[in-house]
């Protein structure tokens, strides 16, 4: 078979890394932002914090959870982003371990003490004074005016955030983490509970009936204090007993403390928890 003749060929290029089944070198990522100031201060007050509450979490975001205010969110849709969902899961948590701690530490306490017990270890003021021991306040995320208005210091939100720090730790750790907690931050406090086993105003007046007296009169002395923290002093009189001052955060609790005052002063024990 003859040949025909070649005809000119094109200039032969060398050819690329593609089409020579070489692998393209990938373009170089985008290297991540640094930290700002600001967030590398944020991280080592929450490092300090997890120290200070002896739990360190695997998951931060669900303390950053836990410590976020409403007010520091835009939109109704962040709310779930904020500390309520936690709150919630905290304030039962919360409830079931100081039970159990009940359960085993007052192993002859009756279900009737149990439960004033508990009520007065998970109220709204012991949650708040817990988060004063462990300086809540100052790592919790508040929007401007919030911060303004004082809310780091609002029992309240001292309390609410108590709660969510509870029920973040759940989350994380578990159980025993919970409890382990729960047992640092309650432990002292139940064994020298605050309260008298029986409502001072109640016994105050019941002694006051028994000797034929009137109902105790109480009065508001003084308030003073910012508007979301206010200090009361109130005075309660009783006809032949002179006028006993008592000072709380609320009405009600200066109230208790002056009962308690006068009851002391006429010599009425009041069993405590």
């Amino acid at each position: 078979m003859s040949r025909g003749r070649a005809e000119k060929s094109a200039p032969i290029e060398a050819p690329s890394a593609a089409t020579a089944g070489e692998p393209s070198r990938p373009a170089a990522a985008n290297p991540s932002p640094k930290p700002s100031a600001k967030e590398r201060r944020r991280r080592r007050d929450l490092a300090a914090f997890e120290e200070h509450i002896g739990y360190h979490f695997d998951d931060p975001a669900l303390l950053e959870q836990a410590l976020t205010h409403i007010s520091a969110l835009s939109g109704a849709r962040n709310r779930a982003s904020s500390y309520q969902r936690l709150e919630f899961l905290g304030d039962h948590v919360l409830g079931l371990i100081i039970s159990d701690m009940l359960f085993r530490t007052f192993a002859k306490a009756d279900e009737g003490e149990m439960s004033r017990r508990l009520a007065d270890l998970v109220r709204r003021e012991a949650c708040a004074d817990v988060g004063r021991a462990i300086n809540l306040g100052a790592v919790i995320r508040l929007g401007a005016s919030e911060v303004h208005a004082g809310g780091r210091g609002r029992p309240a939100i001292l309390a609410d955030v108590c709660e969510a720090l509870i029920g973040a730790v759940f989350v994380d750790g578990g159980y025993p983490a919970a409890a382990a907690l729960v047992e640092r931050l309650w432990s002292e406090r139940m064994r020298t509970p605050s309260r008298p086993l029986r409502d001072s105003k109640t016994v105050l007046q019941e002694w006051a009936q028994a000797r034929g007296m009137p109902t105790p009169a109480y009065r508001e002395v003084e308030r003073k204090g910012p508007h979301h923290n206010p200090e009361f002093r109130v005075a309660v009189e009783l006809p032949q007993l002179g006028p006993a001052e008592g000072i709380g955060r609320s009405k009600r609790a200066a109230e208790q403390a002056a009962a308690t005052t006068m009851l002391s002063r006429a010599g009425v024990k009041t069993d405590r928890l």
